[in-house]
Parts: structure tokens; sequence; C-alpha cells
């Protein structure tokens, strides 16, 4: 497909002939175009993606604007970096012409030489000439230039941990050397320290000493500790909340299918089960909703609500601040509840009675287990015992009014949508049966029988067509004339009087210059009884304007 931009404008006639052969293309009766590769291109593919580019178009069908140009991806490598330090064989004797004037290495001019400055260059003194580098070229892509760890040697990060350990090791000395300091070498403090022990423990075994030490040593380093599940600072008391126990499984990762229990990631909770094939006693997570309606937690939730509503009531009642006795008042009110809910029961019975209906009935007579056998056969009918009575409805049952012989709703008709009786086929409720005739007066009077009733009526009724008379062509000829002429439209050849038409025409002409409606075309005539002519009519046809004529506004404003 050549875009448009490579063979110019097109002609009318080149670019209709562009349009057939796209949708020859398309039908498949036209081979496809072929790229400068052989490929053929798909005509289907829209212009806007098989039209090049100005600045790519070769004046060719092609769709190689479209595809990754192939570069050179050698300079795109991270592993391509300059070698540091490299010297370029021995350092030089004697200075050389064109040779750094402060060092004296060839690869490099005074301005651009790294080394600090001296006094008296190589220029002048020839001694100290430093060596030649290795001037490397390296092809660099947009990443290797970028990368801010290329060239870097792994080995150079030894020295960095070294200096740690060596400043580690040196720390650890440093505190034993204070804490030899502090050890005292005076015997009479020794014993002195001994004696408050001795007087502190007596009364115990000293054989064995006294593990009231280890305890307090135990409990100040316990208090020190930080609690599981939050990070605790002793010194600052402020706690940061750890949302979870690192060791722990995250939720959302005990299911990695995207279809299991959702995750709610701002919240951190996962409602549903996400293993729904493991019963939750076993599954080790079975959902927030699990653990907040499993245990005691239902009952921390209600009398969570109790405190609620009792503090809204104007009870001083608080479950955080005073537990238990918040519990103790829960406990009562439940008492009171279960209490005053017998004691409304028993006073509705006394007063209204009804007892007897709150038993329960025995199970057998629930689930209709009875000791009586039955047996039926493939057809349903009853083999062996009783056939068990049908249940009877509250309602009367086969009580039959008005003469019917069956009840209200024992008949459908479908044509009208209505229900009726099965006897009579009748659709008004509580009617008088009428029987068989009825049914036949109801069949007579459906819509189909009326419907083919005038057909049949008429068609026995009106006697037989007279027979065909053959008609000569002259005949023929002479019925079409007059069925189609334009007499019997009002137009054709009409005698009509010259003079009148002459003067109709003349009127009709100073109407249209007075410019007045067609409503006013005969004045004051209308306000009589009048009778247009032949001759004013035909007046009016010519000169009345046809509004759904193409050429009717038509102006030729050239000058012959």
């Amino acid at each position: 497909m050549a875009s448009a931009s490579a063979t110019g404008k097109l002609s009318r006639e080149e670019f209709r002939r562009q349009k057939d052969l796209d949708a020859a293309r398309k039908a498949g009766t036209a081979p496809a175009a072929l790229d400068e590769e052989g490929k053929p291109i798909n005509p289907h593919i829209p212009q806007y993606i098989a039209q090049a580019p100005w600045y790519l178009d070769t004046g060719a069908p092609s769709l190689s604007h479209q595809r990754i140009p192939e570069y050179d991806r050698s300079a795109d490598k991270l592993d391509n970096w300059y070698d540091r330090g490299a010297k370029a064989g021995p350092a030089a004797r004697k200075y050389r012409k064109g040779a750094c004037e402060n060092c004296g290495a060839m690869t490099h001019k005074k301005q651009d030489c790294l080394e600090r400055p001296r006094k008296k260059g190589a220029k002048y003194t020839n001694r100290d000439i430093a060596p030649d580098e290795v001037i490397q070229e390296v092809a660099t892509g947009y990443d290797a230039k970028r990368d801010r760890w290329n060239g870097y040697d792994p080995a150079e990060h030894k020295r960095v941990y070294e200096e740690y350990a060596a400043i580690e090791a040196a720390r650890q000395k440093l505190r034993e050397e204070e804490i030899d300091k502090r050890t005292t070498t005076d015997l009479a403090a020794v014993r002195k320290v001994a004696k408050a022990g001795k007087e502190k423990g007596e009364g115990k075994d000293d054989d064995f000493g006294s593990s009231e030490d280890e305890d307090e040593d135990q409990d100040k380093y316990a208090e020190a500790a930080d609690a599981v599940g939050q990070k605790l600072d002793t010194k600052t008391r402020i706690t940061v909340r750890n949302l979870r126990i690192r060791e722990d499984t995250a939720k959302y990762l005990i299911n990695l299918d995207p279809s299991s229990a959702y995750y709610d990631p701002k919240t951190r909770s996962m409602r549903d089960n996400p293993l729904k094939n493991v019963p939750p006693e076993e599954a080790r997570f079975a959902g927030d909703n699990f653990l907040r309606y499993s245990g005691e937690a239902p009952e921390v939730q209600k009398l969570q609500l109790f405190a609620w509503n009792a503090a809204q009531r104007g009870n001083d009642v608080h479950i955080n601040a005073l537990p238990t006795q918040g519990q103790l008042l829960h406990k009562e009110y439940l008492k009171k509840k279960e209490e005053l809910k017998d004691t409304t029961k028993v006073s509705i019975l006394a007063k209204y009675g009804g007892e007897e209906y709150l038993e329960k009935a025995p199970k057998e007579l629930l689930q209709g287990q009875t000791e009586e056998y039955v047996e039926y056969s493939r057809t349903g009918q009853v083999i062996k015992g009783k056939e068990r009575a049908k249940v009877k409805s509250k309602y009367p049952e086969d009580v039959y009014i008005n003469n019917h012989t069956a009840v209200w709703g024992s008949w459908y008709d479908i044509t009208t949508g209505q229900w009726g009786y099965a006897c009579c086929h009748s659709s008004v409720h509580m009617s008088y049966c009428t029987g068989e005739a009825g049914i036949k007066a109801a069949e007579e009077s459906s819509a189909k029988n009326l419907l083919q009733a005038p057909s049949s009526s008429s068609s026995s009724s009106m006697p037989p067509p007279p027979a065909p008379v053959a008609d000569s062509a002259e005949d023929r000829k002479k019925k079409a004339e007059e069925l189609f002429s334009k007499k019997r439209l009002g137009e054709g050849d009409l005698s009509l009087d010259q003079d009148k038409l002459a003067q109709a025409i003349s009127e009709e002409r100073k109407r249209k210059a007075r410019g007045e409606d067609e409503s006013d075309r005969f004045g004051k005539k209308q306000k009589s009884s009048y009778e247009v002519s032949e001759e004013e009519l035909e007046a009016y046809r010519m000169h009345r304007r046809l509004a759904e004529d193409p050429m009717a506004n038509y102006v030729d404003k050239e000058d012959y």
C-alpha cells in the first residue's frame, strides 16, 4: 500500500482506482501488496498504521516504520568499562616533547594532569617521569553511561567491613579495660561487702547461696526487654506497634489464588477463610471473622454493648476502667431479664390461657413416622396396607353451587387467560351452570370462530360470479386509456376559453406581484359562494411554486 505522500496528490481517477484495488485486496480477489523484503502486507491494516510518516517514508509500501530498528547493542552491555589505573609499560627516563610539563606523561597535558603540581615540573628536572596511561575507547549505551556502580570492584568493599571490625574490636577492648578498672583489689572493701551479704542472707543455706540476686537481674532485664508484637523503648516509654510478628506467615501469602479471600491492604484484614477446603478448626488462619465470632469474643462484644447502652441511660459503667464491675452488672442484668420474661409469660397464660398450644408435639408426629406399612406398585397403586389419607384444607372442599358439577378454577381459558368452571366453560364467578350448551356457546363465541363465520356466510349467500367474457385487444386498450389518462386525474387536454385563461393568468400575476398569500388568492370572492373555474385553476397550476423542485431556486448569473 503506497503512501499518499510518496505518490503525491492523486487525481480523481487514480484515487478511485486505488480504492477499488484496496477493496479487491480486502475481499481476496487481488494479491496483497509486498514490502521491500518481499513479505505480504495485510490489507486490513488501517491506513494510519500502514502509512509511514514523512520523515520515514521511502516511497514504497512498507511496514518497517512500525518495527524496532536494528541497532548495535554492543554498547548496552553493563560490564564494559575502563581498566582503571592501567599503565602502558615502564616510565620514560627523559622528558619527551609534547608530554605533560608537570608529570612527563604523553597521554595528557598540563591542565589535565591529576598529580599534585610540582614546584619544578618534569620538563625542567627530567626526574620522576610518570608512565603513560592506557587510553581506552569504551562504547557505552544509555544505561551503562548512567550506571553508578559500573566499573566498581566488589573486592574494594572488603576494606570497609575490615575497618568496621577493627573499630568494634577496639570498643570491646576499651570496655574490658573499664571493667578491670572498676574491680577493686582492696581486701578491706572485699570483707565489708562479704559481711553485708552475710547479714542480708542470714538464716539461709550459705553453701548453695541465694537466687534473689539472679531473680532481681532477671526482672530488671525482663523489664527492659521488648514485648512480643510491639517495640517498647523503656527510656522514653514510647510504644510503637508492630503489625505482626515477622516469624508468622502473612495472611495474603497463605493462598496465592486471586479468587480466594479478599485481603484489604489498608486495614490489613482478611475477613474470609483463605483455605475453603480446610475446616476453620484445623486451619492455622481461618479469617478475621472466625476469630471475631469464636471463643469468648462474642461475650466480650455483648459486654461492651451492654456498657455502651448503660452509659447512654446514665449509669456509670465502663468496661475498660472497671471490668469486674461491668461483668457483674451484666450478669445481674441477664438474670433479671430472664425472670421478667418468665413472669410475663406466666401472667399472659394465666390471663388468656392456651398453655396446651405451647406444648411441643412428639417427634414421631412432627416427622410423620408411623408403624403402618404401605407397599405401592410401579404405577403408583397401593398393593399392601392402607393408602395415606390426603391432607385436608381448613377451607370447605367439593362444595358445588348453582347447579355446577365442578369447582371454580377447574378450567383455564388459554385464549383469554381467565379461570372458570370445567362443567360449562363459564369464566364468570358465581354464575349458573349451563352444561354442554354453555360449552358449545363458548366455542361458537370464541374469536377464532367469529373470524371464520363472515367468510363462510358471505361465500354461501353470494351468487356465483359470472363467467368471464373474452375482451378484444381494442377494448382492453380503451379501458387502459380511460384508467390512466390525464383527464381522469383532472389534467390533460381540456376545452378552455382562451380569453378567460388570459384574464386568469393576468390576475394571478397581479396577485403574485402584490405578494399575497395563497389563502387570499380569490380576495372577496371567498366570502360569497364562488366556484373556481377551469381557467383559474389552470392559471394557478401554471404559476404555482414547486418547493420540491431542485431547480426552483436556481438563478443563472452568467451574461450571454
